[in-house]
């Protein structure tokens, strides 16, 4: 479940979790950007749409890729743990500068891909150069530790949020998202509670977190992103409050960026970045 080394020589892949609900039609400056990213004309992209289970989400990717000029676009879908071991399915996303993950339920990520050669794959092909989104339910999945479900509201909860095993491209972070939208702060601020060491990102809708090799991260979109960080928290009651009461938390700090801001995931420092250069 760790990430892969890193080869000598080589920046490991960009990371991008999406908070869902990017556009796709007027303005789709998120996939535009992810599809450079990936070689522009030259994009070699594998959708996976397995977090979903309608059948036209792997198809309309497909286009959008297609229509912002990548090259080569290829759905592949996982129905079973079985797929994930078929040599021609590993083969192709071995083919790719880019992997994007669709919405849908993290869950089915977790349970039909986490684990499997697939998973191993995308780790190792991360840590060569290749960049790996996910939307919704796929950028969940991208971390270590994934939301799994939780309540909503803007309290932490004890209990109010259940865990599971991610894809395991970091351990630096845990992703919320459709974060304002459905109001997922109380869910995010318990999942860090139980876990500390990880920076907490809450990713609006059509707002993305672009996370390069130096782990400087980028906000692209119309949204913010609520960056918790609970390294130095002095207290947490979660340990003696019963199961559905509210957690104390202090010392927990809270970062509302937006596009043009930055945060450095090692040393937890946030930046105005472009925006402060627009004041003077």
């Amino acid at each position: 479940m760790c990430p892969s080394p890193v080869p000598d020589g080589v920046d490991r892949g960009w990371i991008i979790p999406i908070g869902g609900g990017e556009e796709k039609e007027s303005n789709p400056q998120i996939l535009k950007r992810f599809v450079d990213l990936c070689g522009g004309d030259a994009a070699d992209i594998v959708v996976l749409p397995t977090a979903s289970r309608l059948v036209e989400t792997g198809e309309r990717y497909e286009a959008l890729f297609s229509g912002l000029g990548a090259a080569r676009v290829t759905t592949i879908d996982f129905d079973t743990r079985r797929d994930c071991n078929e040599p021609s399915r590993l083969e192709r996303i071995a083919q790719a500068s880019g992997i994007f993950m669709t919405g849908g339920n993290q869950l089915r990520l977790s349970t039909i891909v986490g684990g499997t050669p697939v998973a191993k794959l995308i780790r190792l092909r991360n840590a060569e150069g290749v960049h790996v989104a996910g939307t919704s339910a796929g950028a969940s999945f991208i971390s270590e530790h994934m939301i799994a479900f939780g309540e909503e509201g803007p309290t932490a909860v004890a209990g109010g949020v259940r865990l599971a095993p991610g894809l395991g491209l970091t351990n630096r972070f845990i992703i919320d998202q459709h974060f304002r939208e459905r109001d997922r702060m109380g869910r995010l601020m318990t999942a860090l509670a139980y876990n500390p060491f990880a920076v907490g990102l809450g990713l609006d809708e059509d707002t993305a977190a672009f996370i390069g090799p130096d782990n400087v991260l980028e906000v692209e979109g119309s949204g913010g992103i609520t960056v918790l960080d609970a390294s130095d928290i002095s207290f947490t009651s979660m340990d003696v409050v019963d199961e559905g009461q509210p957690v104390s938390m202090l010392g927990l700090v809270l970062h509302q960026l937006v596009a043009g801001n930055t945060f450095h995931l090692s040393t937890r420092q946030a930046s105005a970045g472009r925006l402060a250069r627009q004041k003077r």
